[in-house]
């Protein structure tokens, strides 16, 4: 039986690779390396380089492949995930082809496999039976928290987590990842905000403080960010004050 391991990389610093990690790239027959685009053409080449490090397994091959957008247009957002994934799970039936008979192939995954990421939903769907085994990373929360050198929780009060496009009463601690809609200006402007950019990476980008002094700052900044690298990935924590 054929091996798929699915390998959380952290949040951008090929530092953050665990142990556990850099043991199951060295594992792999093939790695994958998506490829979505020039404008994204550095998170392709962060993981090239991440294999350059730490794979030492001289029977180890890359294979690049291309990652299909999915329809923005379409208003049933649910609807079209579906159908991003299905068109997902058909490129990864392909690649896993090549893979040897009771060979391994790695998906090497930003941040952490079980957060906000789609790649065990889409293995799902494979045909064949394949052991799968997952290897969790580091997430932009966790480097997140780390840059601004604060606790993610405070004591004894809950952390919720949800996306831009799900925001909306904030509770105690809040955490938002993959806010395109700039959902935070509609918060309540006295609530405090920890934002952060590129995290874990040379361009990190980082900005505190109450929200209604610095929600224009992180608007101004996200715009130029995405014109400079042509993508933004970005995370914040709202948090009420005691």
């Amino acid at each position: 039986m054929k091996t798929i391991l699915i390998v959380g990389i952290g949040a951008g610093s090929p530092e953050h690779l665990t142990v556990q990690a850099i043991n199951a790239l060295n594992r792999a027959d093939v790695l994958f390396v998506p490829d979505k685009g020039a404008s994204k053409a550095d998170l392709a080449d962060l993981r090239r380089e991440i294999i350059a490090r730490y794979v030492t397994n001289p029977a180890s091959r890359t294979v690049g492949y291309r990652v299909p957008k999915r329809d923005a247009a379409n208003p049933d957002y649910g609807a079209g995930v579906h159908d991003w994934h299905e068109a997902l799970a058909g490129i990864f039936n392909g690649l896993l082809e090549d893979v040897p008979d009771n060979g391994a192939a790695a998906f090497l995954v930003w941040g952490d496999p079980g957060l906000y990421d789609s790649t065990i939903r889409i293995v799902e769907k494979l045909r064949g039976e394949y052991a799968v085994e997952i290897i969790p990373g580091i997430t932009s929360i966790q480097a997140l928290t780390a840059a601004h050198g604060i606790a993610l929780n405070r004591i004894g009060k809950p952390v919720h987590i949800t996306t831009g496009r799900r925001l909306g009463m904030v509770t105690d601690d809040t955490v938002v990842m993959l806010d395109g809609q700039t959902a935070f200006l509609t918060a309540d402007p006295e609530l405090d905000i920890f934002w952060g950019a590129y995290l874990g990476t040379p361009d990190e980008i980082t900005i505190a403080g109450r929200l209604g002094a610095v929600r224009q700052q992180i608007v101004e900044t996200r715009k130029m960010a995405r014109e400079k690298h042509g993508w933004i990935m970005d995370t914040y924590l709202l948090r009420k004050r005691d």
